[in-house]
């Protein structure tokens, strides 16, 4: 194992790896009955069984590729946004075409195919890494900040999971307790008080923990606090709300649903219907995937290999062209058995924070992700309120990053400024980066530093106005 995964040379060891894997794993859990429930929702329970399955597969494989073949510690799964932007142009395919559902989910899978070989493609020839190298500098320092503000918007708001109720927890528990607001019209949305109040003091206590274990220096802080939390959420609602929260345990059923997955997803990529929607629309729908993924997966790449040191002089990443292969790779795994873009996630920063600096942290990851087909129903009753609490830690750190940037350069200060209200308010890193490489090119050419612009990251930037314009 020292061989492969370089333990020494990377200051860790296979039980830190493990349990960062174990980390990354519970941040991150949600995925495996969010994305079914975003792609499928409303449909047919074998649609949902096919896509749950093809979450559990496609995250998996590209994860061992990720461990194996780049040594990151970097997870991947289909990617928050891109999912629900899939499920959007399969109900427009269908309306478009006169199909049903599945139908027009099997002809969105040709894009998923089509962007994964691209990916693939530019991956092999290094076009993918010529592209990380064109953005600059001060834009990759602020990168990870950026990703820091996000994971704080996405840890306070833990209902953006659908895991309890319709909330903003914070804004809402205030709202309760502003004067002369009623409290009804807050909660109008579903649930009670105490349980707003229980996401809420969770939330805090597994944070607040995870603080106190990591400054203790115990290198597990991230996943004692996460179950710290939990701990916490399943006694409270036991005693004060008379929940059983492992009621749903009893009935749930733990045998893989493959029979569903082969009738309706697995290598079920319908290119007849696909053709239908004419080629300009497939062409642009294409173009349109792969801008977002690309950059995305860039932008967590830089932002959380900054974190974990990965990152040379220059702001390069070892085992850049690799860890962008594993991103291709699963994309493509996703299409064939039934799921959107597979994409390298944010939450991979938790890993990182709890020690992961070897691809055994994302083989772990990986390999839970796999046993989930059969134990899905418990990683389901992981309160999402113990996973913020893991997010909002690690988003404090990664906001540290911002000390690296120089805030005497406007052409740094204002693109990392951009990055930092745009990631956390849209929830893309993609158009954070797009906007940041705008702003720094337009400032580059109004202050007569136009030459100091590589050709390059002026392709970039128009690509993304056009984007942002005209196809959106």
């Amino acid at each position: 194992m020292e061989k492969l995964f370089k333990f020494r040379e990377n200051g860790t060891n296979p039980r830190t790896e493990v349990i960062a894997g174990v980390t990354t794993f519970m941040t991150m859990a949600y995925i495996i009955a969010l994305n079914p429930n975003i792609l499928a929702g409303g449909q047919e329970q074998s649609l949902w069984n096919g896509v749950f399955l093809a979450t559990c597969i496609a995250s998996a494989l590209a994860m061992f590729v990720m461990g194996f073949l780049a040594n990151k510690p970097f997870a991947l799964a289909p990617g928050l946004g891109l999912n629900s932007f899939f499920a959007v142009v399969s109900t427009n395919i269908a309306a478009i075409i006169g199909c049903s559902y599945l139908e027009a989910y099997q002809a969105a899978l040709c894009i998923i195919f089509v962007e994964g070989i691209v990916f693939m493609v530019l991956s092999i020839f290094n076009v993918r890494e010529k592209i990380v190298e064109a953005i600059p500098l001060g834009i990759r320092l602020g990168i990870s900040p950026a990703i820091g503000m996000l994971l704080l918007k996405v840890g306070l708001t833990t209902s953006i999971y659908g895991a309890e109720g319709s909330w903003n927890p914070l804004q809402d528990f205030f709202s309760a307790l502003t004067p002369g607001l009623a409290r009804d019209s807050v909660l109008a949305g579903g649930g009670s008080w105490g349980e707003l109040c229980l996401i809420v003091i969770t939330l805090f206590i597994g944070l607040f923990a995870i603080i106190v274990l990591a400054q203790r220096g115990i290198k597990a802080a991230v996943i004692l606090g996460m179950l710290i939390a939990c701990a916490v959420y399943w006694i409270c609602e036991a005693v004060f709300m008379g929940v059983n929260p492992f009621a749903g345990l009893a009935g749930a059923s733990f045998v893989p649903a493959f029979g569903d997955m082969a009738q309706t997803t697995l290598f079920k990529l319908n290119f007849h219907d696909f053709f239908q929607i004419g080629w300009f629309t497939g062409v642009t729908l294409i173009i349109t995937f792969c801008i977002i993924d690309m950059f995305d997966t860039i932008g967590t790449l830089v932002g959380t290999a900054s974190r974990a040191n990965m990152l040379d002089e220059e702001g390069k990443m070892p085992q850049m062209k690799e860890a962008m292969i594993s991103d291709a790779i699963g994309t493509v795994a996703g299409s064939v058995t039934g799921t959107s873009t597979v994409t390298t996630f944010v939450e991979s920063s938790s890993g990182v924070a709890a020690g992961g600096r070897t691809g055994l942290t994302a083989i772990t990851t990986g390999i839970l992700f796999l046993a989930c087909i059969f134990i899905a129903p418990v990683a389901a009753i992981i309160p999402s309120a113990a996973t913020g609490s893991a997010l909002l830690y690690v988003g404090f750190l990664m906001i540290g990053g911002l000390k690296k940037v120089d805030f005497d350069d406007i052409c740094q200060l204002v693109p990392v400024a951009i990055m930092l209200i745009v990631m956390p308010f849209t929830g893309s890193i993609g158009h954070g980066i797009g906007l940041g490489m705008i702003c720094y090119t337009v400032i580059k050419i109004f202050t007569g530093k136009a030459k100091e612009v590589s050709i390059l990251t002026y392709i970039i930037s128009i690509i993304f106005a056009i984007k942002f314009f005209l196809v959106v």
